[in-house]
């Protein structure tokens, strides 16, 4: 009797539909929370197959060429660190993770290069907010920190206050008290870099009238 080895027999087409499924769901877990749409394709995915994959919710589409898995099994951070990371916290979120801000802003502040595509940050989610810069500045005072496992780019907090008073129009007035009086009280903050950012970032006269009286 001839032994008939599953694996030659071809797949029906729900068989099919579902095994690329079940690869493409690796993928993302490799991928921690995101795949691309070059990678599914190179796993032999059409691309018919992905949006009909969207349309019955199997798949989520993060943007155009980025997908997860739609129910909520990747946090925030996740898919943040993931997406981006080459870029540098600040603002509202790096002061958060400074411990200057007790509650997480919604959506994610990041530093990135001015010739990055704007395209990138068109998400349905996470929300991110990019902060365009020059190149010359973009690595002024940047120091690590881990998230979720991954290492990420945070602005150390003497360069961070002097990008919270340049965009100060653009925070809330709470948020912006509060990071101020955080800043003027921390034993750890120095006041030699801060100067020295200040000057780099062009808020020297910021600092020295509305913190400098504190310090």
């Amino acid at each position: 009797m001839v032994e008939i080895n599953v694996l030659d027999m071809p797949y029906s087409r729900a068989e099919k539909k579902e095994y690329q499924l079940e690869q493409i769901v690796k993928l993302i877990e490799q991928g921690s929370g995101v795949a691309r749409t070059r990678d599914i394709e190179a796993l032999g995915v059409d691309y018919r197959r992905v949006e009909t994959f969207v349309k019955e919710g199997s798949l989520r589409r993060l943007k155009n060429g980025y997908y997860t898995t739609p129910g909520g099994e990747y946090t925030e951070e996740q898919l943040f660190t993931t997406l981006f990371p080459e870029g540098v916290l600040t603002m509202e979120t790096a002061l958060y993770y400074h411990g200057y801000l007790k509650q997480r802003p919604y959506g994610w502040y990041v530093a990135i290069s001015k010739n990055t595509s704007k395209s990138r940050f068109s998400l349905e989610y996470p929300i991110v907010t990019p902060y365009y810069t020059e190149e010359a500045v973009l690595s002024l005072g940047v120091e690590n920190i881990t998230i979720c496992g991954k290492e990420m780019k945070i602005y150390d907090i003497d360069r961070l206050i002097c990008d919270v008073l340049k965009y100060e129009e653009k925070m809330d007035r709470q948020d912006f008290r509060e990071a101020a009086l955080c800043y003027i009280r921390d034993e750890k903050k120095n006041v030699l870099n801060l100067m020295e950012y200040a000057r780099e970032r062009k808020v020297l006269h910021k600092v020295q009238t509305m913190i400098g009286v504190w310090l």
